[in-house]
């Protein structure tokens, strides 16, 4: 069994027991103690876990949230990279959920003249892809300053009269054991609602979301699908299921 494989079974562990016994995975995994405890001595420096006396227990850190401006000067090449190719997911006059985030926003120019009809809780997207000359619904609620969203209950609400053939959707951290995450917990339920009113859901993350934990879980990593840039050999198999975009391309 490879290391990442084996690194990638001890983490599934982990996420069901929250905490694990180094016996119990040398009973499991039929390898020698020594190699289990390099395995955690390994993942602890990763930051994935906390050695205890005789295994390990679940350890995670939060990121911070940045705002619109501070996100929108990040990997704008990665950003771009992942966008082309969901642009060619988009079909002529498809009604088309947009999430907030700035990799989404890059998606709009890109869709303006396939006729689709754009639906988003975003009033930064909503004022791009109105000047776009795209059809444009904007959901209502209040404003959060760090991301443009809209979010309230009511618009939660609204979101369910509508459906949606895609939705591409956003998040700020992407993690094997906690899934798909976003800073704020009405923010996590306005994505959601949209994912379950979508036939298809896409997110669109690139490789800097992976590996990072934020306050309110949206969905787990078997969601949709899930695009980005680049995977590193380890995470490809934390992953399972997970879509680099240039192996989609081949």
């Amino acid at each position: 069994m490879l290391t990442e494989e084996r690194q990638s079974k001890i983490l599934d562990e982990l996420k069901s027991k929250k905490v694990i016994k180094v016996r119990e995975l040398i009973e499991e995994l039929g390898v020698s103690e020594s190699t289990i405890r390099r395995d955690l001595q390994e993942l602890e420096a990763e930051g994935w876990l906390v050695r205890i006396h005789g295994g390990a227990k679940q350890v995670f850190r939060l990121e911070p949230e940045l705002t619109m401006k501070e996100k929108s000067s990040k990997s704008v090449h990665k950003k771009q990279e992942i966008v082309q190719f969901a642009a060619s997911l988009v079909k002529e006059g498809d009604v088309v959920y947009i999430d907030a985030g700035t990799t989404t926003l890059e998606l709009l120019p890109l869709i303006k003249d396939k006729g689709v009809s754009i639906v988003t809780n975003s009033v930064h997207h909503a004022c791009v892809s109105t000047d776009l000359g795209m059809d444009t619904i904007i959901i209502g609620g209040s404003i959060r300053k760090n991301t443009t969203a809209s979010v309230s209950q009511l618009g939660g609400e609204q979101l369910q009269r509508y459906f949606f053939d895609k939705a591409f959707m956003g998040a700020n951290g992407v993690h094997p054991i906690y899934g798909l995450t976003t800073a704020d917990p009405e923010e996590a339920m306005m994505k959601r609602t949209a994912i379950h009113q979508a036939q298809q859901v896409y997110f669109l993350v690139d490789d800097t979301k992976f590996d990072k934990l934020n306050f309110s879980q949206i969905e787990s990593i078997d969601t949709g699908v899930i695009l980005t840039n680049q995977l590193t050999e380890k995470q490809r198999s934390q992953y399972q299921g997970v879509a680099t975009i240039k192996e989609v391309i081949k």
